[in-house]
């Protein structure tokens, strides 16, 4: 491994994390109703667990209700338990072959609830991008240990990675500002 391979294989950590905070983020209910909120609900299909949108076509009818319609008819009522189980806070009702969900709005102290969350998935990407930056610096001190880099290489790399995870610490900080903003919009 060399001092470029380090670098690129933090900055290549660090965008995950970033993804995986985006991921957790979306599914952060607000106001409106989106449908990312049921990406998790798993329903029985044939004995087997099985994500929603594998079995049905997920919609949004409008800003505050979801439809979801089962790709079978027999499937309608497992779907609905499945929603109403899931403990989303959201109560299904079955219009023939169309499972409508409407999503309440958010009271205020629900909403500072989720800022909370929102808050506490942001400290955990940093964590985990910090953990990134201690990992590439233990492995660019390796290099140097092996003699495979100078110690202006490593220092200078070990700026670069640095500066690596101000830029990601940045774009979390930017990305929790949006969706607090997003969350406590009435």
């Amino acid at each position: 491994m060399t001092v470029a391979d380090a670098k690129k294989v933090a900055d290549q950590k660090m965008q995950k994390s970033i993804e995986t905070l985006r991921a957790d983020l979306a599914k952060v209910r607000t106001g409106r109703a989106h449908t990312g909120i049921l990406d998790h609900v798993m329903v029985e299909y044939y004995g087997n667990p099985t994500n929603l949108s594998q079995v049905a076509n997920v919609t949004l009818v409008d800003a505050r209700t979801i439809g979801v319609q089962p790709f079978e008819k027999k499937m309608v009522a497992v779907v609905e338990k499945a929603i109403r189980d899931a403990d989303l806070g959201l109560n299904p009702s079955t219009q023939g072959e169309m499972i409508r969900v409407p999503t309440p709005p958010l009271t205020e102290e629900r909403r500072k609830e989720m800022v909370k969350l929102v808050k506490s998935e942001a400290e955990d990407a940093k964590i985990a991008v910090r953990n990134i930056r201690r990992d590439a610096n233990e492995t660019l001190k390796k290099l140097l240990k092996d003699k495979a880099c100078s110690e202006d290489d490593e220092r200078r790399a070990q700026d670069e990675v640095q500066k690596l995870t101000d830029k990601f610490v940045l774009e979390i900080d930017k990305m929790v500002a949006e969706k607090e903003k997003e969350v406590l919009t009435v």
